[in-house]
């Protein structure tokens, strides 16, 4: 049976501070920029690192709690860990490899011949039962990941974990090695917790996504809730949307921290003098070189041209990051007007986007 996973990490030195719950046979995506927290997050839950304070619980087993000077050892967790290399034993062939898992816990009843047995379903499972015999020096990157994911459920732990495991292969092998993970993740019923920058990764394995933002948990929500209605900086950046943080100043105002009001539709559940971000798509913003004198948009704002590339059938145009740091807002303009505007890094334009386009919701209660 699944367990699930609770846990509340403070890391002061790495700036971690989280509170989350993955549901027994969950798989929790967590995304976020460089830096973040996300593999100090996993190395917690997997007892390679100890908070200064939190507590890690499997279903009824705790594995770390500061207050009770808990810390189970690693190789006890019962916790699968996959990275982005396979690290495989290099001695030993593929068969041993998988089997060394359920063969280093004989001492709990399981013998070395019903480990090998053991190995054998789940190198099916994953299309490498031709392999067995192999060294790892003679797979491919695919065929070796294919390996450390039968051998990381071979040892049948209650969490796995996966650091973009599929990062450093190519687009064929990733996309082979993406399914057999779907496919044995789901048959399995394992509670996972992933951590990657690959939108198909979560597309394809996540049941719900967390965004970690400087350590903090930026929002969580179903998968489909954070990409099509993202409610912080890197879930608006991922999803491709523009994103403008502040406070709701009455009712269709969003008053920013330097002064400059945004003009939406506020969600019901948003109330005034609550934190709110306003979204738009880069396809609702016009470009303009001077300040229109007629039909000027609700929202006007003169941005610096931070680059112009092409998105498509679409040429986009990327401003310096906001005044608080957030991306720089986008816009998407045809080719037509791309020629006719000439715009080059480092003039000034204006964006403008009309109100009914623009959408203000609350942040997460993650966010400070």
């Amino acid at each position: 049976m699944a367990q699930g996973l609770t846990l509340h990490a403070v890391v002061a030195k790495r700036g971690l501070d989280v509170r989350l719950t993955v549901e027994p046979g969950e798989v929790l995506a967590v995304l976020g920029p460089n830096g973040a927290g996300k593999s100090t997050l996993l190395h917690v839950i997997a007892g390679l690192l100890r908070p200064d304070t939190g507590l890690v619980r499997v279903g009824d087993r705790v594995l770390t709690d500061t207050g009770a000077g808990v810390h189970v050892a690693t190789r006890d967790r019962r916790v699968g860990l996959l990275l982005q290399e396979p690290l495989l034993f290099p001695h030993l062939s593929v068969a041993a490899n998988v089997a060394f898992g359920p063969h280093s816990r004989r001492r709990l009843g399981v013998r070395r011949a019903h480990a090998r047995t053991v190995a054998a379903p789940w190198l099916r499972a994953v299309d490498a039962e031709d392999l067995a015999e192999r060294r790892p020096r003679r797979l491919s990157g695919g065929q070796a990941q294919r390996v450390a994911i039968a051998r990381a459920l071979a040892a049948e732990p209650e969490v796995l974990l996966l650091d973009e495991p599929l990062s450093g292969l190519d687009v064929g092998s990733a996309a082979m090695v993406r399914t057999v993970l779907r496919d044995v993740v789901t048959a399995a019923r394992r509670t996972t917790v992933l951590v990657t920058h690959d939108l198909l990764d979560v597309f394809a394995l996540a049941d719900r996504v967390l965004v970690l933002e400087e350590g903090r948990v930026a929002e969580i929500g179903s998968t489909a809730e954070v990409l099509a209605t993202p409610r912080s900086r890197f879930g608006a950046r991922i999803a491709g949307l523009n994103l403008v943080t502040g406070v709701l100043d009455g009712a269709g105002t969003l008053r920013t921290g330097w002064g400059e009001d945004w003009y939406g539709t506020a969600d019901d559940d948003l109330l005034a003098g609550a934190p709110a971000v306003a979204i738009c798509t880069p396809r609702a913003v016009a470009v303009y070189r001077q300040p229109p004198t007629s039909g000027s948009p609700r929202n006007l704002v003169e941005v610096t041209v931070a680059g112009v590339d092409t998105r498509g059938s679409a040429i986009q145009v990327r401003a310096a990051e906001q005044p608080d740091g957030s991306p720089g807002l986008a816009a998407d303009i045809t080719a037509d007007a791309a020629a006719e505007l000439r715009l080059a890094p480092g003039e000034t334009v204006w964006f403008g986007i009309k109100a009914q386009e623009v959408t203000l919701r609350a942040t997460h209660p993650g966010i400070t």
